[in-house]
């Protein structure tokens, strides 16, 4: 959500501005634009459609300059139009782009108004432009940096900044407080972005700002200070880029690209995996976790479903009381800390900004244990928790994630396994037995996305309606969740997933004729119940489309369609379940002509509250 780039070089910055917002493009946004220091004006692009376009507009604007910042923008104060496009302008002088929210903009903005101040947009930026505006010429004495740092110490709430001046042509600065920040160090320049995927191709030395850093860039090097004001050392990381990894290829979408990526990364996740032990968790792991009586599972959307899905392992598995929270309302609520709860928090970005405060809340309620899931090492949420597992899915592009997931799914059931076997509860032929089995997850994974010529078929039918219910009982309910998700996110398709038992307590009264049916269909323990559930659709001239395992005994009849899956795969068979719900939202969606990798509304990473 938001992207953020900028640039002090030697050479014109215009064109990896672009291609920096461009690699950005993942994360989800509305508007966007670059602003660049020419002939001593500060001068500025801005688009409510792709970076495609602001591209070409920027050549036809003979944009050039050798400092500059640009943005992608996801709307939160101020519709998506071009005045409220970043970067935002301060009396000509100032330029500045910004990623969160300042909570107390309102009682800023009226004491700017007073000073004479004129906004020209609804953006609660514009309220730190005239800030650092206002501090550069009454408080700071020409000194950027110094301005920066008054204006910051008004603001309430957070933010990643970058920002430079018309009147200092060689610096930029940025600051962070709640919002990634990284600096790219290279032999040019000096450079900045929320994501070091923006930097990809341009260098390969980064420092990770820490909470409260501001960092100051000019072309003879980075000088990074802390919250306190004192100049500190923070480490320089070599990361190679791997621009291969978000290229398209030859799919469609990112989407289509990374549903069918499942198999091999999940193999790359496992690969070195022989035998199960709390050292894939981090060094100390194992002790810590010998204290673990409960563990709390925090997590926003998809990750929350993955979160779900675990808690049956947990309890089943390992014994171990599990409760699994939306991050955004465990941390406003009173809780009972427990000493010996380890708490997991679970995101594809590691910067997924509820998450992340959920984590700090746990960290001072005094949870002592807390371990972070998630397909970034160098995130935020890694560098934070006490223990960290690297699901190592690759970049997920698409903002509905779904590599992401599968494999979020894969290092849960690891920690299962790992907390079982520290009970005494995985006896050696259990262990080497789920072991096997997610070592041939791959290969079942391919006879999933075999199907989908079928999945197509049924996609045209779903692209017609508007509404459609999703069931699922016991493991499968989270993934009938994460179904349901999948296809109002890409497709604008109502969807509402439910536990199966709860048909008859309301939901029933939806099914008609007109309305589609997903059900989940494994064969364990519970298939004859939903056997039963999909007999209550069916009396009631409900549509079904059922995912059947190929022993489970579901034949297609009049209203009854199925599509055949593997046989049952035991505690795996989510993983393997979800597969075709991606496949159904994205050709639902494809039929539907909407932006898969790039929905309405929706962004990638979640980076404000």
């Amino acid at each position: 959500m938001c992207g953020i780039v900028g640039a002090v070089d030697r050479r014109d910055v215009t064109s990896m501005l672009t291609e920096g917002l461009r690699r950005l493009e993942y994360r989800g946004y509305d508007s966007c634009g670059i602003a660049v220091l020419q002939q001593g004006a500060l001068r500025r692009v801005r688009s409510v459609a792709r970076v495609a376009n602001l591209a070409t507009e920027v050549a036809q604007a003979n944009l050039s300059g050798m400092i500059g910042i640009a943005h992608t923008r996801w709307a939160t104060h101020g519709a998506p139009v071009a005045r409220n496009a970043h970067p935002i302008f301060s009396s000509g002088e100032i330029a500045i782009v910004h990623n969160g929210i300042i909570e107390n903009h309102e009682s800023l903005r009226e004491e700017l108004k007073v000073l004479g101040y004129l906004f020209e947009s609804e953006t609660d930026t514009e309220v730190v432009a005239h800030l650092i505006h206002h501090a550069w010429q009454k408080e700071a004495s020409g000194d950027l940096l110094s301005a920066v740092r008054h204006a910051l110490a008004r603001l309430q709430g957070a933010y990643a900044i970058a920002v430079f001046a018309r009147d200092d042509p060689h610096r930029v600065i940025g600051a962070r407080a709640g919002s990634p920040l990284v600096v790219g160090l290279g032999d040019q320049g000096n450079y900045l972005a929320s994501d070091a995927m923006a930097l990809a191709g341009t260098v390969e030395k980064f420092i990770y700002l820490e909470e409260g850093d501001m960092a100051e860039l000019t072309l003879d090097g980075v000088r990074v200070v802390d919250q306190r004001g004192n100049t500190v050392e923070r480490e320089v990381k070599l990361q190679h880029s791997n621009t291969h990894a978000v290229e398209l290829g030859p799919y469609r979408h990112y989407m289509h690209k990374e549903i069918f990526e499942q198999p091999s990364v999940i193999a790359d996740a496992i690969e070195a995996v022989h035998s199960i032990s709390a050292d894939l968790f981090g060094p100390g792991a194992r002790h810590a976790f010998r204290e673990i009586d409960s563990l709390l599972i925090v997590a926003c959307g998809t990750s929350y479903y993955a979160g779900m899905t675990a808690k049956y392992w947990f309890e089943s598995l390992a014994k171990v009381p599990t409760q699994v929270e939306v991050a955004s309302e465990y941390r406003y609520r009173s809780s009972v800390a427990n000493p010996h709860t380890l708490v997991v928090v679970v995101s594809q970005s590691g910067e997924t900004a509820d998450t992340l405060a959920a984590l700090k809340h746990a960290q001072s309620q005094g949870h002592r244990h807390t371990l972070a899931i998630c397909n970034v090492a160098s995130s935020t949420m890694m560098r934070q928790a006490q223990f960290q597992h690297l699901t190592s899915a690759g970049p997920e592009i698409g903002v509905a994630s779904t590599k992401a997931f599968t494999t979020q799914l894969v290092a849960l059931f690891l920690l299962a396994l790992t907390l079982s076997k520290q009970r005494g509860r995985l006896p050696a032929a259990q262990e080497a037995e789920y072991l096997d089995q997610l070592h041939h997850l791959p290969a079942r994974l391919n006879s999933v996305l075999a199907l989908e010529a079928q999945i197509i078929a049924w996609a045209e039918a779903f692209a017609r309606t508007e509404h459609a219910l999703f069931l699922g009982r016991g493991l499968h309910y989270p993934i009938a969740l994460e179904g349901a998700l999948k296809l109002k996110e890409i497709s604008y398709v109502h969807a509402e997933a439910y536990p199966a038992g709860e048909l008859k307590h309301g939901p029933l009264a939806l099914v008609t004729s007109q309305m589609p049916v997903v059900a989940i269909a494994p064969n364990d323990a519970l298939l004859d119940k939903l056997k039963s559930n999909i007999q209550e659709v069916r009396a009631r001239s409900g549509q079904l489309y059922v995912f059947a395992d190929e022993d489970s005994r579901i034949a297609s009849d009049d209203g009854l369609r199925v599509i055949r899956m593997p046989k049952h795969y035991g505690c795996l068979s989510p993983i393997l379940h979800v597969v075709p719900m991606q496949l159904l939202a994205y050709h639902t969606a494809c039929a539907r002509g909407t932006d898969v990798d790039k929905p309405r509304n929706l962004a990638k990473s979640v980076t404000v509250e």
